[in-house]
């Protein structure tokens, strides 16, 4: 073992020298959001998510981790919000909050703690997103210009996410409301720690957290962790900065548990199931979906292209991701929609700014496999697209489509905005079909 009970008791692990520094009292950045708005926002999204999410109903488990939210909800680090937890039966370490004080864990993040002060610093890492109000913060600064209307139209009793959800902004992957900044993140950190600190728990279990994650990324758990260390992004130096920061906080006892449940309550968590797969609701039909040789255009605020007149530009936004499909080719399942058949075309910002083709695509096929495990990839060629150098990569995947296997054609090429893709999905057998229309779609695209 790393430690003993009576070490990670001690002061000597955590205490501030005689020359202790200040701590910052962060405060949540540009919003134009209310609290309450915040909280309605929330709510909405939480029903969204209580329909897409396989919840954990143990009754058990359920007043455990209320029980640790509650003991956290006593530091004033926490604010004031009436905060309610939920657990995901999902095998895949991770942790998200909503605003307005909704916070889910999955069963995956409960067994990857090693005690409860973990736990209590996962859950205080959440709380900490709520109360600094980063979601909406960061919804103010994506929509600026439309946000004032939109929130208008909520006070007249609209749907705030359907509002948003006009804007491009929505609860789908790397949504703003569910993938914090590395700023975000360093501010989650500190005042985590600090909730920590004020309830007793020991902070330094926070850096152990993530010191244990970090290992898992590197051995065979990669894929276990890599859906948690893409919401949360490294902002640099993270173990160390949360050990400089235990430094700071006041002289305590801290311990790793208040109610010696953890250990019973992590085994009921990992003797939970796997939720059954989520069933396509429909076969597929050809006649429905295959998209015909008359072509239209479609203008962007960045691009041009043409694509089959019998599909319909289904949702979309500047610079968001714009699918194109017929309505039939959108396969509604127990985790939301999936596009079975059509396109989605949009711009992925890479870490680097300095745009380098085949790195930036190979970054974007890494974040695009931890959404869709089954994506294997058949071969790449190099194409032409807009008279400008690209990649042409084609992949293999499950198909939301009952008894069908997809193929998925991803097409790259660097731009300034960043690097553009489109990727044309069809099922399989649909493949010999589609490769003329497109071959017409890539020939089309015009900057």
């Amino acid at each position: 073992m790393r430690k003993t009970m009576l070490a990670a008791c001690c002061f000597a692990t955590v205490l501030a020298t005689s020359a202790q520094a200040a701590l910052r009292d962060l405060k949540p950045g540009w919003n134009l959001f209310s609290k309450e708005q915040d909280v309605q926002l929330g709510r909405e999204a939480q029903g969204e998510m209580l329909k897409k999410r396989a919840i954990v109903h143990n009754a058990q488990l359920d007043a455990y981790v209320t029980r640790i939210g509650r003991i956290l909800m006593r530091s004033p680090h926490a604010g004031t919000w009436a905060y309610e937890f939920h657990v995901v039966n999902d095998k895949k370490v991770n942790a998200f909050s909503l605003p307005g004080g909704f916070i889910f864990v999955n069963t995956g993040a409960i067994d990857a703690c090693e005690n409860e002060a973990q736990f209590a610093g996962v859950l205080a890492h959440e709380m900490s997103h709520v109360n600094l109000r980063h979601g909406t913060n960061q919804i103010t600064k994506a929509a600026a210009v439309e946000l004032p209307a939109m929130l208008a139209a909520a006070l007249l009793g609209r749907s705030m996410l359907g509002q948003l959800a006009q804007a491009g902004i929505g609860l789908g992957a790397n949504s703003v409301l569910l993938k914090f900044s590395r700023s975000n993140e360093s501010e989650a950190d500190y005042n985590g720690v600090e909730i920590m600190a004020d309830v007793g728990y020991n902070p330094l279990e926070m850096a152990h957290f993530f010191e244990k994650l970090t290992a898992d990324q590197r051995s065979g758990l990669a894929g276990r962790v890599a859906e948690f260390l893409s919401d949360h992004p490294n902002p640099g130096n993270r173990v160390e900065a949360i050990q400089d920061e235990v430094r700071e906080v006041p002289r305590r006892n801290y311990v790793l548990t208040k109610t010696n449940q953890f250990p019973a309550m992590k085994a009921i968590a990992m003797k939970i199931p796997p939720p059954p797969k989520s069933p396509a609701q429909r076969a597929f039909s050809a006649s429905e979906t295959r998209p015909t040789t008359d072509l239209k255009e479609y203008r962007g605020d960045s691009f041009s292209l043409l694509y089959p007149a019998n599909w319909q530009v289904l949702e979309g936004g500047p610079d968001k991701v714009i699918t194109i499909a017929p309505p039939s080719g959108v396969v509604q399942t127990l985790d939301g929609s999936s596009v079975g058949y059509g396109m989605e075309i949009s711009y992925y910002a890479p870490q680097s700014r300095a745009g380098d083709l085949r790195r930036d695509t190979a970054a974007l096929i890494q974040e695009l496999t931890r959404s869709n495990p089954d994506l294997r990839r058949e071969r790449t060629e190099d194409v032409d697209v807009s008279g400008q150098p690209g990649l042409l990569h084609v992949f293999q995947n499950r198909s939301p489509f009952a008894n069908e296997t997809e193929r998925d054609w991803l097409v790259t090429v660097e731009r300034p905005q960043g690097l553009f893709y489109l990727t044309f999905i069809a099922p399989q057998s649909e493949s010999d079909q589609v490769a003329e229309i497109l071959e017409k779609v890539v020939s089309s695209i015009r900057f």
